[in-house]
């Protein structure tokens, strides 16, 4: 019963996730605010997905590298 609570769970959060970075790759060709909903939609699948954590934080410490070359 537990893992199929934890497959639901999984099922869920990957439908969520990626419905919400779909909207976001929508938000770049229309007015919105993508960079920050794409990153919303890695942070939700990050939860259950190593793999999206990893993206994660690779794209966080190249914006953080980005602004410190701006100042």
């Amino acid at each position: 019963m537990q893992k199929t609570v934890k497959k639901l769970r999984k099922i869920i959060i990957a439908i969520l996730g990626f419905t919400v970075i779909i909207i976001g790759i929508l938000l770049i060709v229309t007015p919105g605010p993508a960079i920050i909903v794409i990153p919303a939609g890695l942070t939700i699948l990050a939860t259950e997905f190593p793999w999206a954590e990893k993206l994660l934080a690779k794209i966080k410490s190249k914006l953080k590298r980005k602004k410190q070359t701006q100042n």
